[in-house]
């Protein structure tokens, strides 16, 4: 029965390992975007002009991401908790003889829901970064045929 509990499990932590890969891709963006507003607030006093209003322009869709990404990254901390507890529920079910099997399904429903909305903001912060490096027109020189 215990081999068969752990079987159960394995799924759950398969969706764990994902949320463990995710989590590291956002924190490494994280560290980026970070690095990126550190350059910028150095700019910030340097500039004036066109060029300092460029620059805001860059700062405040710099702290939409960190924004993003840092409820993105809190939500995946509660859904890996959620598929935690989901596996605890699991074994309780089978070592402590309690029946749980509803209570295992919705902590792992939870999870499944908290990873989906904080992919959704993964989405939001990707198309805020694609936005934010558009290439001005000036530089594409559109009217120069190549």
């Amino acid at each position: 029965m215990i081999a068969q509990t752990i079987q159960l499990a394995l799924a759950p932590v398969f969706v764990l390992v994902a949320i463990g890969n995710i989590m590291n891709l956002l924190s490494t963006r994280l560290g980026r975007i970070v690095d990126r507003s550190r350059q910028l607030q150095e700019r910030h006093v340097e500039t004036e002009g066109p060029e300092h209003d460029e620059v805001v322009r860059e700062m405040r869709a710099i702290a939409q991401r960190i924004h993003l990404i840092t409820r993105a990254i809190f939500l995946l901390v509660l859904s890996g908790l959620a598929i935690g507890t989901t596996v605890a529920v699991l074994f309780l079910d089978e070592v402590a003889g309690f029946k749980l099997p509803l209570v295992a399904a919705g902590f792992f429903l939870v999870a499944l829901a908290l990873m989906m909305v904080a992919l959704l903001l993964f989405l939001a912060e990707t198309r805020v970064a694609a936005a934010q490096l558009r290439i001005p027109r000036g530089y594409l020189e559109l009217e120069r045929e190549l």
